[in-house]
């Protein structure tokens, strides 16, 4: 029956008996009457005189007006009429789903709801049963729901399709709590209603009043239930729309049909139900199933007769009987139905277990719901009823007609029981009824007698509609002469059938081009491909070279076999794979993405995911059956499949391919489900089978999440492997070329893609670059646009070199610069004067010069005489050095003689670039390098502000480019641009950046470009505040981007419906003014697109005039409040750490920037340009924002503290050694910030300080110190970094505790300048009365004062003596404001001040013993230098070398004549020792130097006693016992002993010192060298052959660092060489006895082989170097 509108209106009493009368009369009404006429609050009132089947026949029945209907009238309304027809789509009423068990809650705002409403809504939605009973225990009340957000649902573990339904959902539903509707727009939908004509369809059968109706009424709705498996009816809609008029309450309720063709609701909050089809006919395939709750096509009635039609009857009353009653009512329906198709001789088909139109409780006409089986013999034998049902001489032709049943399964998520389908085929073929009538009579159970009997009047039913009916007795005759006819029309139906033509073949060829390339003639190179696999047979092995070439990201392989005899046994033998099982990426230690990515080698390696176990693996991962699987290993493929698709690979980004190779089982299609709900549909996920049987079975259990139709759609069925494979290899943009590299001999050699993908650190440029391109699939337009995108500020690729070449596109611009480099170059190459493994050529360029481009042109000319290849910056330099060496000597024959390898490093950090150069120089080594040329050329190009400045400094091996064009590069921009011009629709707005570096990036005709470019944009739009946070990050954070999945989410784009090129739908979103701005980035390995400004120049420009009154922070504050970007998943941490970038990342001059600074520029901008609140304020908000990171916190702390905030600055401090309690840079800001508290208040201070102001400063300091102390204990825990600032903060802060202290009138200075009082106070037990009682717990303190500065300048000191003093600071190093660029000097000053406040002559003469005053002696030493090693030879320096030998001998004139007799402390010995070497050296003829011999003497103390000693120690033994001329003329094995053990002990010590820091970083420091001398005067200190150099120091540096240093004679003429050899790569000399290791300095001056060799001996801590090595003439 299709129901008309319902319109119902609360008017006045009087009205209820006209419309009764209405709906006796069947008419339709317009129904106002009074509530108490039909229902009333309490419950139901029935009216005895309505008649229940007239009532039927009317378009609605009426409601009360203070209540919406309860579950007890809506069911009534169910049962006496369908109300669910379609609203017509010109009118905008919402509708909202009816629950029936759970109806009232939606009769309550959504604000009211308890956690019980909420789970059955979200069960009503389609949410998993477990994630509803997961927010059901979490209380997840209304308000709660509206609140919900994406990172809380991820943290129950909820997936990304499950989130989107919810949130979508939630959205409607919020919008109809909460829009109100408009009367006019109901009183539209009433008019337009009333006019149309309601139709109702005839029924012939009394239908009873529904058993649930009665069961309802026996009690009021109480607490919701959600219905299970069994009992899910369709849930029905209401809206009810109040309004206010003339005081009455009127109510307006509209409900639509039940439509059995289309989904029952379409847009609103709960989820729909899909269509499927019926089984096919006659077909009894075990890998059918149907889908519980989809929808079959209506009941039909007859159509060709071949053409089955279909009836349903629901069963699920009667499946639950005995045997005897089952098996009548199963036969007394399949009879009737088969005797109807059997008379008109058409094929049919009953199905058991979906609802029909007749059994209608609120489920959909066709429904599957299933019937629970207990045995499935009870059906098959009911059939034994045809014997007793038909005449005797139509019983053989009925068993022939009517098929055995089939039982099909129905499959539910939500329930464990089996459910089934069961169907009975009914097939009149004409051989077997022709001219038979087929009579039946009924089985009927009679319940008084409790028996079947059989109906004793036979009766011929046939088909009428959808419907098996009786011919009525008028008609039978005519029906029984028809019969003829009805035989005739059977034949010619079958005729076609029986002839077995063959259908024509589908294009399956033309289906895969456009599954694969979306009707392109290529597929994309960048798209990623995810392989799901089973096991493949041999001969399918053959057939799989189209994924040998396709661009798999990984393979979910479920044969256990595969790898010793599957597809990755062939599949490893061409590509560099990394094998894993499902659990391997569980992530069970909570990596970030990236580690994560890193750890499993994505990206760099084909991914091979076992996903059942391998046969051959010898550890605990053996395959298992299919239901162990899913009880084992199913949620691990969860976790995967997840961890993909939400963290990796962006929507659109890769395709999904199901390869089915062999007979389907439930896990493949569990993958199948996973990705399904990931990836929210089909629309990148496709299926090729060449099996149909295997493509039925996987299909028929993949429809639970997707119809047959899209499943059919997205697959390749029937096409043989060999086919696809050829059909897939002929799309490939590339053609089956072989890349080749240049060798020594001039030839070429073959480089197979596994051996390439091994090096993964490097984009090799193979010799034949490019020529396996396929020009056919490159198109003008494609060649043009490739040509444009560069000039529009794109980086340049190979492509556009080879299309130049190839004269396809015009030619590229080579800028002056590059023959410059290639003149170095080739200098290089030549050996004129270049000697060492490694080289390096430096490119230093402005910003968008072309610097880029230069380097790459150099390797693009060089391709094919030279190994060229490009460094990828994320990969560790083991990795990059390892990759490189193994390119060098790949397939090469004389390793020797092998090529020079030239590599490009991009914006390189100028440590990573050292550290590349030591490790490639150290793997080369003697034996593996060309002797007259460097093996590798490393071609640094780097951005800087002043390169011209930088090229000066190194002429040699430096080229600059800037944005200043020459007078012949001006023409050839000229031309260019007028080649362009020239061409037919150009604009130059699609070439912006090579308009903009023609005209030299004139800060003026960049400023009226972005101001045209501007004009008339909507400043209010989402896209305007997309362009101002790219310029934000683009100006202030080099190389920064934001990903083109942020920029979908933040503009609200979404998920494509299309299966289109993605970032070409983004830019078809975009105003022409951001089309021109933006340019689109592909990252290299991972090929996921972004975008940028196209150059930094413009960003800035776009920031000063999108900004207008709006400050900087304003915009960054903006930014922060973005969740759809902070929050998008993709590319998140990239993201983030741009934004990191923006307020923590300072500018070093080391990497090119214009100074360094104390903040980031941003935040340094802020502070200047607007205020310093405005900057704390921002970076508060981004402390908040971005999960309050601990260096943020640190950020704050430094920035309040130089600002004089210093209680804030301290509670910053604390807030990050909260987050980071072991971190040693944070414990160091803290101690700066009580540092520059406590310098704050001792410079502000005032004449008349109080007691408590001074003892506030006291306390500050040692806080501050303690803190220091803090970080040097932290420091020495970390691993891979030196930080020494804890020691050099303490050492500060307590020298100026000293001079406060010394200010106060308590210890005043006596009238030689002395303290006593202050020192007796801190050496002894003295304690002035005036400080005893307010000074309290700070005298323990401050009498431990002294030992902390001495400890603190001691480890100083040795940290100097190993180690140059150039200072590399980490990047979140907050080290002191003021850099120490000469610590020696800061040390040798900071000892003098420490001296000065502990020196004391009037305590000496009072008391001539005692540690104390042996304490104040050694004051006295370090006041004139002596206190430590590094101050002790910071003499050597010192420009007035008189005094300097003055302050030597009084030194040891503080020391005993006889020290053997002094029994001097080891530290004391050492420092006399040294006193003695560095007075030789400045004074050799000083009468206080003692004897080499003595000293030796003095010495052995360091050899002979096991204990630990100072490195210091273990120098002077290899500095004192080295062979003298004169006193080691005899063989003394003994001496060698001690000279080896020192060397030892310094290897080892130094170790520990260096711990896991590149030695690059710290570049050890030789303090002499071996002289011509004898004694003491052939020691040489290193700043005597300084000051035989001439530059300046950075000149100097470089001398040392490239050999120059050995061109001067008069160096030659001071020091002595030594004779050694050289064993594979390791230097010795002869010692007193025996060999000596030495280590050589540099390991490219050790010759190869075996060879007698000479050269210049230095000391150092770390053992015997060796310089200028050079073979022996």
């Amino acid at each position: 029956m299709e129901a008309g509108w319902i319109r119902h209106t609360v008017q006045d009493s009087e009205s209820g008996p006209k419309v009764k009368q209405d709906v006796e009369n069947g008419h339709e009404a317009d129904f106002g009457f009074h509530c108490s006429w039909f229902m009333s609050v309490d419950g139901i009132k029935r009216d005895n005189s309505c008649n229940v089947n007239k009532v039927r026949k009317a378009p609605s029945l009426p409601f009360t007006d203070s209540l919406l209907p309860s579950p007890e009238n809506l069911i009534s309304v169910l049962a006496l009429s369908n109300i669910a027809q379609p609203i017509p789509s010109n009118k905008r009423t919402f509708k909202h789903m009816y629950n029936l068990n759970g109806f009232d809650y939606m009769q309550l705002p959504v604000t009211e709801w308890n956690e019980s409403h909420v789970k059955c809504w979200l069960e009503s939605i389609g949410i998993k049963k477990e994630y509803a009973e997961k927010l059901y225990e979490e209380e997840v009340t209304g308000p709660v729901l509206k609140e919900l957000d994406e990172p809380f649902l991820k943290s129950i573990g909820m997936k990304g399709g499950q989130i989107h339904i919810l949130m979508s959902k939630r959205k409607q539903l919020w919008d109809w709590n909460t829009r109100p509707v408009s009367t006019q727009a109901v009183h539209d939908n009433v008019d337009m209603l009333n006019n149309e004509k309601t139709k109702t369809e005839k029924t012939k059968t009394k239908h009873k009043e529904p058993a649930l109706l009665t069961e309802e009424r026996k009690g009021g709705v109480e607490e919701p239930k959600c219905s299970q498996f069994d009992m899910k009816p369709v849930s029905l809609q209401h809206k009810a729309a109040k309004r206010q008029q003339s005081g009455k309450k009127s109510i307006s309720i509209f409900s639509k049909t039940e439509s059995t063709m289309n989904t029952v609701i379409s847009d609103n909050p709960v989820a729909p139900l899909h269509q499927t089809n019926c089984r096919p006919f006659n077909s009894n395939s075990i890998n059918f199933k149907y889908i519980q709750n989809t929808v079959l096509p209506p009941e039909t009635g007859v159509l060709n007769l071949i053409t089955p039609c279909h009836e349903y009857k629901s069963f699920t009353t009667a499946a639950s009987l005995d045997r005897t009653r089952l098996q009548a009512k199963f036969a007394c329906e399949v009879m009737k139905f088969a005797s109807a198709c059997m008379n008109i001789r058409t094929n049919g088909t009953i199905h058991f277990g979906v609802k029909d139109t007749v059994e209608n409780k609120g489920w959909q006409h066709g429904q599957i719901v299933g019937i629970h089986i207990r045995d499935r013999e009870m059906f098959v034998d009911a059939l034994d009823y045809i014997e007793r049902c038909f005449e005797s001489h139509v019983q053989e032709a009925a068993r022939l007609c009517i098929h055995p049943p089939v039982f099909i399964e129905v499959i539910s998520k939500d329930n464990q029981e089996q459910y089934l389908v069961v169907e009975v085929d009914i097939e009149p073929l004409s051989s077997t009824v022709k001219g038979k009538i087929f009579q039946v009579r009924l089985p009927k159970f009679n319940e008084d007698s409790n028996k079947v009997n059989i109906d004793k009047q036979s009766i011929i039913f046939q088909r009428v509609g959808a419907n098996s009916e009786p011919v009525k007795n008028e008609d039978l005759v005519a029906f029984i002469q028809n019969v003829q006819n009805r035989d005739a029309r059977r034949e010619k139906a079958e005729s076609p059938y029986n002839e077995h033509l063959i259908d024509d073949p589908q294009n399956l060829g033309r289906k895969l081009s456009v599954l694969l390339t979306n009707g392109k003639k290529y597929m994309k190179d960048s798209l990623w491909y995810i392989l799901v696999t089973n096991k493949c047979k041999e001969e399918d092995l053959k057939s799989i070279n189209f994924l040998m070439r396709m661009n798999i990201f990984c393979v979910f392989d479920f044969d256990e076999d595969s790898y010793t005899s599957g597809l990755y046994s062939k599949y490893k033998e061409c590509h560099a794979t990394s094998s894993h099982f499902l659990q391997n990426y569980s992530n069970e230690s909570k990596m970030s993405t990236t580690e994560f990515q890193k750890h499993l080698c994505l990206f760099v390696k084909k991914s091979w995911i076992f996903c059942n176990g391998r046969s051959d693996f010898l550890g605990n991962e053996n395959p298992c059956d299919e239901n162990t699987w899913i009880r084992t290993k199913k949620r691990y493929l969860k976790k995967a499949v997840s961890f993909i698709c939400e963290e990796l690979l962006p929507m659109g980004s890769f395709l999904v391919l199901f390869l089915l190779l062999s007979p389907v089982e439930k896990p493949i299609v569990e993958t199948f489900h996973e990705f399904y709900s990931e990836m929210n549909g089909m629309d990148f996920i496709m299926c090729l089978a060449e099996s149909r049987e295997n493509y039925e079975k996987w299909a028929n259990l993949a429809q639970a999440s997707c119809s047959m139709e899209i499943l059919e759609q997205r697959s390749i069925v029937g096409m043989k492997l060999s086919h696809v494979d050829a059909t897939v290899q002929s799309m490939l943009p590339s053609t089956t070329y072989c890349r080749h590299l240049p060798v020594s001999t001039k030839g070429l050699c073959s480089l197979p893609t596994l051996e390439e993908e091994k090096m993964y650190s490097l984009e090799i440029l193979c010799a034949d670059q490019c020529d396996d391109i396929n020009l056919d699939h490159l198109t003008k337009e494609e060649i043009k646009a490739i040509d444009e995108t560069f000039y529009r500020g794109k980086k340049v690729s190979w492509k556009n070199f080879w299309l130049a070449d190839k004269r396809l596109c015009g030619e590229l611009i080579e800028r002056e610069a590059c023959e410059e480099v290639l003149k170095l170059l080739s200098d290089f190459l030549s050996g004129n004067w270049f000697k060492y493994s490694v080289a390096k050529l430096k490119v230093f360029h402005h910003p968008g010069s072309g610097g880029s481009t230069i380097a790459r042109q150099v390797l693009w000319r060089q391709r094919k005489d030279l190994r060229c290849a490009v460094i990828k910056g994320t990969y560790s330099v083991t990795t990059v050095c390892q990759h490189a060496v193994d390119f060098r000597h790949y397939d090469e024959q004389d390793l020797r003689n092998s090529l020079p390898v030239l590599l490009l490093m991009e914006d390189y950090d100028e440590e990573y670039l050292d550290e590349l150069n030591y490790s490639l120089a150290d793997a080369m080594g003697p034996n593996k390098r060309h002797p007259s040329r460097p093996s590798f050329i490393l071609l640094c190009c780097k951005r800087s502000n002043a390169p011209d400045k930088l090229c000066k400094a190194s002429p040699q091996d430096t080229v600059a480019v800037t944005h200043r064009l020459t007078e012949h590069e001006k023409n050839l921009f000229r031309t260019k641009l007028e080649n362009f011009e020239n061409q037919t629709e150009f604009k130059l707005e699609y070439i912006l950046t090579f308009v903009l570096m023609s005209n030299e990036f004139d800060t003026t005709y960049v400023r009226e470009f972005v101001e045209h470019l501007l004009k008339d944009i909507d400043l209010s739009s989402q896209e305007t505040s997309l362009i101002r946070y790219v310029a934000l990050l683009n100006f202030y954070v080099h190389n920064s981007y934001i990903s083109l999945s942020h920029c979908e989410a933040f503009l609200g784009l979404g998920a494509y419906q299309e299966r289109s090129i993605r970032e070409y739908d983004f830019i078809s979103h975009l105003s022409e003014q951001a089309r021109l701005i933006f340019i689109e980035l592909r990252e290299t390995t991972t090929y996921i697109s972004s975008i940028q400004i196209i150059h930094h120049l413009v960003a800035k420009e776009i920031l000063n005039q999108l900004s207008g009154d709006r400050p900087q922070s304003e915009i960054a504050t903006d930014l922060l409040q973005e969740k759809a970007l902070l929050g998008h998943r993709f590319g998140r941490e990239e993201f983030i750490k741009f934004i990191r970038d923006l307020f923590i990342r300072r500018d070093k001059k080391s990497r090119g920037d214009n100074a360094d600074s104390l903040f980031s520029p941003f935040i340094e901008h802020v502070c200047n340009t607007e205020n310093p609140e405005k900057a704390i304020e921002v970076l508060k908000n981004a402390y908040e924002c971005l999960g309050k990171d601990a260096f943020f916190a640190q950020q704050l702390a430094r920035l309040h503290y130089v600002y004089d905030k210093y209680e804030d600055a301290k509670y910053w401090a604390e807030t990050a050694k909260s987050h980071l309690p072991n971190d040693s840079f944070i414990l160091d800001t803290e101690g700066q910030v009580y540092r520059k508290w406590f310098n704050f208040r001792v410079d502000n201070r005032k004449d008349e300080e109080s007691h408590e102001d001074i003892i506030q400063m006291i306390v500050i300091a040692l806080k501050a110190m303690k803190c220091f102390r803090s970080a040097q204990q932290a420091a020495k825990s970390e691993q891979d970094s030196m930080n020494n600032s804890g020691y050099f903060g303490e050492v500060e802060v307590g020298c100026r505790l000293l001079k406060l202290l010394s200010s106060l009138e308590v210890f005043p200075k006596n009238a030689r300048g002395e303290y006593p009082k202050l020192v007796q106070y801190l050496l002894t037990d003295y304690i002035p009365d005036d400080i005893q009682k307010p000074w309290g717990k700070l005298h323990s303190q401050l009498k431990g004062l002294h030992k902390n500065i001495y400890n603190a300048l001691d480890w100083i000191s040795e940290d100097l003596s190993y180690f140059q003093t150039d200072k590399n600071q980490r990047e979140d190093e907050d080290g002191r404001e003021e850099q120490v660029h000469n610590p020696r000097a800061w040390l040798k000053r900071q000892c003098q001040v420490y001296a000065t406040f502990f020196r004391s002559d009037e305590l000496i003469n009072e008391n001539d013993a005692g540690s104390k005053i042996q304490l104040i002696r050694n004051m006295n030493m370090y006041q004139r230098g002596g206190g430590n090693v590094t101050t002790i030879l910071s003499q050597l320096t010192d420009s007035n070398s008189r005094k300097s030998v003055q302050n030597l001998e009084k030194i040891i004139s503080y020391y005993s004549e006889d020290p053997q007799k002094d029994n001097l402390e080891d530290t004391e010995l050492i420092n006399y020792i040294v006193c003695h070497v560095t007075l030789a050296c400045l004074s050799p003829g000083s009468s206080k130097i003692l004897d080499l011999q003595i000293l030796r003497g003095l010495s052995k103390r360091f050899f002979k006693r096991k204990r630990p000693f100072p490195a210091s120690a273990h120098f002077l033994l290899t500095l004192l016992y080295w062979p003298d001329g004169a006193l080691d003329k005899d063989s003394n094995p003994d001496k060698d002993d001690i000279l080896k053990s020192a060397l030892r002990t310094l290897k080892n010590l130094h170790d520990i010192k260096i711990k896991n820091v590149a030695p690059r970083k710290k570049r050890i420091y030789t303090h002499f060298f071996l002289g011509t001398g004898y004694g003491l005067r052939k020691i040489v200190p290193k700043t005597t052959i300084d000051k035989l150099m001439r530059g300046s120091l950075d000149e100097r540096r470089k001398m040392w660092h490239n050999g120059d240093v050995w061109k001067f004679d008069k160096v030659h003429e001071v020091l002595k060489r030594v004779d050694g050899w050289t064993e594979d790569g390791r230097v010795f000399a002869v010692g007193h006895a025996g060999q000596i290791p030495i280590l050589p300095l540099h390991f490219d001056s050790v010759p190869p082989g075996n060879e007698n060799v000479t050269f210049y001996l230095g000391f150092s801590f770390l053992g015997l170097v060796a310089y200028h090595i050079q073979i022996k003439k």
